[in-house]
């Protein structure tokens, strides 16, 4: 009768073991689903982000080549005359941004500025805990 009970005590104690094993690696194969997730997610957040700096990047060596035009939102300072019968000059100055389009515009680098730095450190987490 002896052996029984320790036989009886063993199964029952290999059998919580093996339960509390299971439960464990339940546990952290979920955790690794999850962060897989997460990592996907981010790495297609960094890779739209890519693609738009890059589309952006694009633009601007357009424009800069004169492959493509840019439009501005442009104001006239001082007065324009009206057209005579004899041309001239002008008094009016050079075209300029329009006060809320120079606004916006430097809004937008500032904005793009910290986009970059938020890429830049999202890229930085990718190769450090993603990657390795």
């Amino acid at each position: 009768m002896n052996i029984n009970r320790m036989l009886s005590a063993f199964t029952v104690i290999l059998l919580v073991v093996c339960g509390a094993l299971w439960l464990a690696t339940d546990h952290y194969r979920d955790n690794a689903i999850t962060y897989k997730a997460q990592r996907d997610k981010k790495a297609r957040e960094l890779e739209l982000a890519n693609a738009t700096i890059t589309d952006m990047q694009q633009r601007q060596r357009d424009v800069a080549a004169g492959r493509k035009r840019l439009r501005i939102n442009a104001t006239c300072s001082g007065t324009v005359r009206e057209a005579t019968g004899t041309s001239g000059m002008d008094n009016a100055t050079g075209p300029r941004l329009a006060d809320t389009a120079e606004r916006d515009y430097f809004t937008l680098r500032e904005r793009l500025m910290t986009m970059q730095k938020q890429l830049e450190g999202a890229q930085e987490y990718i190769r450090t805990q993603c990657i390795n």
